[in-house]
Order: C-alpha cells, then sequence, then structure tokens
C-alpha cells in the first residue's frame, strides 16, 4: 500500500525531523515518508515500529521511538542518533523520557 493509503484513517500524532515526517496510528503503528536520509525510510526497523509505538522524538535528521514497556527503536542519519545499535541492549525496556540535540538522543530510564 501506499503511504497515502496508510494515512487515510487513524493518525492520531504526527512529528518531523528537517526533511521528513513519521505519523503515529492508532494502535502504535509508525509511518514515514520524506527524506530517506532524515528518517523518511524506516525500512530498517519497520518490524519493530509496526505496533506499540507511543512516542517519537526527533532531531534534525533522524527518530527515536519509544514503545510500550520503554523500549527505544531509532532510524535515520546515525550521525544524527538513528543508530542506537551500539546501546540496544540498554534501550529494550524500561525507558521513561528521551532528550534529544542536534546530534544525538539521550534516554531516561
Amino acid at each position: 500500500s501506499t503511504v497515502a493509503d496508510r494515512l487515510a484513517a487513524g493518525v492520531t500524532a504526527i512529528y518531523s525531523t528537517g526533511k521528513a515526517f513519521a505519523a503515529v496510528k492508532e494502535g502504535g503503528e509508525v509511518v514515514t515518508w520524506g527524506d530517506p536520509g532524515c528518517g523518511g525510510d524506516c525500512r530498517r526497523v519497520a518490524d519493530r515500529l509496526a505496533a506499540g509505538v507511543t512516542a517519537i522524538y526527533s532531531t534534525p535528521r533522524a527518530f527515536a521511538a519509544v514503545k510500550e514497556g520503554g523500549e527505544v527503536v531509532t532510524w535515520g542519519d546515525p550521525c544524527h542518533g538513528g543508530d542506537c545499535s551500539a546501546v540496544a541492549d540498554r534501550l529494550a525496556a524500561g525507558v521513561t523520557a528521551i532528550y534529544s540535540t542536534e546530534k544525538a538522543f539521550a534516554a531516561v530510564k
């Protein structure tokens, strides 16, 4: 299905980076569009964004989603916080808040 089809109903919130958008739908599915290098392409983590997302945070070129239970999922430009693989084990659960700068995210547990 196209992005437009997926956005036709159920959108509860929309977030942005400098050149991309991420919509959260009822049930916590995330739909993205825009510049792939700025978070508009979430295919690398799409399976983890299919449900359960409760909030999204952004830098100018990346997104961080918090899921039910406090798991964090990031995508977008790795130099702007889009790759959390180095600390993924510490972001698997229990995160209660995210803060962002121009090029990084900080998670609070």
